[in-house]
Parts: structure tokens; C-alpha cells; sequence
């Protein structure tokens, strides 16, 4: 079975995302400056050279606080992204599988935190813990996991009364094994298709806890960070909060497009075997 993107613009969120990785890599590489290096006499310029999309307070460079603050959108939301799609996937196999009193208590915790506004709990959870990437991640799991167990938990439904399932059964498989080699991995689809269209809003929640100050911590470049401290200087310095504004909009856009065209790509119509 092969996966294409079709669409244009599932090639440019592929394009989108591949670029953010390299950058993420390429970061103390592509830097002008080290992200802690202040310039003090050129404080809130504009572009010029040596500081190509200019400095904000304090001096610091843009392009490098950009460059690195790529890494941190990338790394929370991918470990955010992950966490939340390992635990979801494992418990709504469990409460698929085995139904009864554990599907009921399972799927009743979901309900109960599916309840609750999930950014409102995220800045809840980093209010209490204080400002770190650790908790942000933290945060966005608490709740990102729900939506991941209730599709894990249809898929497991529709497929445990499959042939391939009895047959497992009557040969003596466990539990466990016809629940993590037969059951999920024929699961898995709709899973990376949710997995891949939640990375954008893990991307834009990570900023948004930045940009109130509850994400990364003081002076670590951050896109929603440059954004908040941007908007004391619009009128004077708008090239401070305009430059990360830019990158959080192209790269929630690429994932976004992504997310459409993998969802698409997976479709039975769309499957080329």
C-alpha cells in the first residue's frame, strides 16, 4: 500500500513541515548569533546587516530567536503529539477489548475531561507548575489523549469480531497479543491521520502558553515569547512580533494542509494497493 499526496497543497505543508525540521536541526548552524547574545546598542532596529529581520528588546537577534524557537514548536509538539497518542491509543484499545466495567470507567474519565475546555486546563496545569517546556507537554497530554482513546476504542469495536481476530483466538493467542498485533496495528490509520492533524494545534497551544508567559521558561527563544514581548513595540519595532507571526502562521497552515492531504491519502477510495 502506498501513501501519496496528491493535492498541492499536501506537497506544501510536506514542503512546510520538512523545512521546519531542517531548520530545527540546523538551527546553531543557520544562527547569525548564539540565541543568548545581546546587542544593546541596537536594540528594536530594523532589518540591517548582520541582523536580518532586525533585534528586539535587548538587542537580540531575531533570525536566531526564530531559528530556535522552530526547535521548541517542534519538539513540544511532536513529544505532546506522541504521548498523547501512545496513552490514548493503549487505553481505548483496553476499554474496546475487553468492554465491560473497564470500557465504562474509561470512557466516563473521558467524558469528564473532555468536559473541561482543554487550553483552560493547559493554562490551569502551567499556571500551577510554573513556566517549563516539561509541563507544557504535561499540559497538552492531560487532555489530548481523550480524542485519540474514544477512536482507538471504535476502531478496536468494529474490527475484534474479525475473522483474522477469531482465528488468533482459536490458536491460542493472549490477550495482549492479538490486542497489540492484530487489533491496533489494523487501527492504526485513523490514528495517524488524528496524530498528523493534531500537531498544528499543539504547535499554536505551545505559543499560546508562551505569549502568556506560562510555556517556556524566560529566555528561551519561543515564537508565541517573541509575539508577546512584540506587542509593547507594534507602534515603534512591529517587525518584532511580525517575523515569528509569520512563522507560526506558515508552519500551523503547512501541518494544517498536511493533516487534510494525509486524511485524504488514507481514504479506501484514494488507496492505490
Amino acid at each position: 500500500m502506498r501513501l501519496r499526496l496528491r493535492s498541492v497543497g499536501g506537497r506544501f505543508g510536506l514542503a512546510v513541515a520538512g523545512l521546519l525540521v531542517l531548520v530545527a536541526l540546523l538551527a546553531p548552524v543557520l544562527s547569525p548569533h548564539a540565541p543568548e547574545a545581546m546587542d544593546l546598542a541596537t536594540e528594536l532596529s530594523p532589518p540591517r546587516p548582520g541582523h536580518p529581520l532586525g533585534t528586539g528588546e535587548n538587542g537580540i537577534d531575531l533570525l536566531t530567536h526564530v531559528l530556535y524557537g522552530a526547535r521548541v514548536s517542534l519538539v513540544v509538539a511532536a513529544f505532546a503529539v506522541a504521548l498523547s497518542a501512545l496513552v490514548g491509543t493503549v487505553l481505548g484499545g483496553l476499554a474496546g477489548f475487553l468492554g465491560g466495567l473497564v470500557d465504562e470507567a474509561l470512557m466516563r474519565l473521558t467524558d469528564v475531561l473532555l468536559a473541561f475546555p482543554g487550553m483552560l486546563l493547559a493554562i490551569f496545569i502551567t499556571a500551577v507548575l510554573g513556566p517549563s517546556l516539561t509541563h507544557v507537554i504535561f499540559a497538552l497530554s492531560f487532555t489530548g489523549w481523550t480524542g485519540y482513546a474514544r477512536l482507538a476504542r471504535g476502531q478496536v469495536l468494529t474490527l475484534r469480531e474479525r475473522d483474522y481476530v477469531q482465528a488468533a483466538r482459536a490458536l491460542g493467542a493472549s490477550n495482549a497479543r492479538i490486542l497489540f498485533h492484530h487489533l491496533l496495528p489494523n487501527a492504526a490509520g485513523p490514528l495517524v491521520v488524528q496524530a498528523t492533524s493534531a500537531l498544528p494545534g499543539a504547535i499554536l497551544a505551545e505559543a499560546s502558553l508562551s505569549f502568556l508567559g506560562l510555556g517556556a521558561p524566560p529566555g528561551t527563544p519561543s515564537w508565541g515569547a517573541l509575539v508577546d514581548q512584540g506587542t509593547q513595540y507594534l507602534l515603534v519595532a512591529p517587525h518584532v512580533a511580525l517575523f515569528p507571526g509569520l512563522a507560526l502562521a506558515l508552519t500551523v497552515l503547512g501541518f494544517h494542509l498536511l493533516g487534510d492531504a494525509v486524511r485524504d491519502a488514507l481514504d479506501p477510495k484514494h488507496l492505490e494497493r
